[in-house]
């Protein structure tokens, strides 16, 4: 999902004076007025320090426990140079943390994707710590590329895992290199609340050991919105997709409604499980609509499955249309 917020003029400014200019280390950056703006450059304290020397920097008084931030540094000797980190601590607000998930990948594309080598999370100060870059590196190096085989053997326990679930899992290709998994279960009921066959709901979530989009079981068939709020988990987030029969003004329709709730409730798990579904959406909307044809009326993106109301659906789809009056021309003086 992108959330539709870009970068600023003065941040893409600032961005090419740091590209230019190797006595900065590091470009800190927030979102602002549904902009990407920039916070600050950073110098070290003294020449010749090293990466680690300058992270120590920029963890006092720069990384607080609760405001999320763009961190952009120079880390390595030749191009590409720099990283992008994501620090979105588990105590920042919830609508923050969804925001800045949801932006990273357009911080880095309009900035050019070309002059980063690597962007990843953060949740803790200690990540950006030189020890904490120190476990990312050796993290990172377990990740190698596989060999033929490995890759076969991996899509053979896979393809074991999902027997031994029951429920098998599809990859959308989006793009030439964007894939979803896409649990088949899920894939069946949007193509059935497509067909109108009686299907009025189908629910969404993300299993967060294989990053998979999943149906949520359910045999509700909820008449009003208030009976769909029912059904939404309040602990847990969910992609919902509802055909909302209903009567306004005497005539019936029965658009399709998605919602993206997102509870910010102790229930809810760790926050980059909580940062798959704001990431997630935009594909879920596109495998919608290619593979089953589904195109929701309207969109609605709340936190509290509470917030959604009949009246505010009905106020979506049924604006009021304000009746402006005719401007009365003054009498002439002397005239009754």
């Amino acid at each position: 999902m992108q959330s539709g917020i870009s970068a600023s003029q003065e941040l893409v400014s600032q961005f090419n004076s740091f590209l230019a200019d190797d006595s900065h280390f590091g470009l800190l950056a927030t979102i602002s007025s549904e902009q990407l703006v920039p916070l600050k450059l950073l110098t070290p304290t003294s020449p010749g320090q090293s990466f680690a020397d300058n992270v120590n920097t920029l963890l006092k008084p720069h990384i607080q426990p609760n405001d999320a931030l763009y961190v952009i540094l120079r880390r390595y000797p030749s191009t590409p140079a720099l990283v992008a980190v994501t620090y979105v601590p588990d105590t920042a607000k919830v609508r923050q943390k969804m925001l800045f998930a949801s932006t990273r990948l357009t911080l880095v594309r309009e900035l050019g994707s070309e002059h980063f080598r690597e962007t990843f999370f953060a949740t803790t100060p200690e990540e950006l710590s030189p020890a904490g870059f120190d476990k990312h590196d050796a993290h990172s190096s377990l990740e190698a590329p596989l060999t033929e085989e490995e890759r076969s053997l991996g899509e053979v326990k896979r393809a074991e895992q999902e027997a031994g679930q029951g429920t098998a899992t599809r990859a959308i290709h989006l793009s030439k290199n964007l894939a979803t998994p896409i649990a088949e279960d899920a894939l069946s009921a949007l193509k059935e609340l497509a067909s109108e066959s009686g299907r009025q709901l189908v629910m969404l979530k993300i299993n967060p050991d294989t990053e998979s989009v999943e149906l949520v079981p359910d045999s509700s068939s909820p008449s009003s919105i208030s009976e769909l709020v029912q059904s939404i988990s309040s602990t847990e987030p969910r992609f919902t997709f509802y055909r909302y029969a209903h009567t306004h003004n005497g005539s019936e329709s029965s658009p399709l409604l998605f919602f993206y709730t997102c509870p910010a409730s102790p229930g809810t798990k760790a926050i980059k499980y909580r940062m798959m579904y704001p990431l997630m959406k935009r594909a879920v909307l596109a495998i919608a609509e290619s593979e089953a044809g589904l195109q929701p009326v309207k969109k609605f993106e709340v936190e509290e499955v509470d917030e959604i109301t009949q009246d505010g659906v009905l106020d979506e789809l049924h604006p009021k249309v304000e009746v402006k009056k005719a401007f009365g021309r003054p009498k002439r003086p002397g005239r009754s």
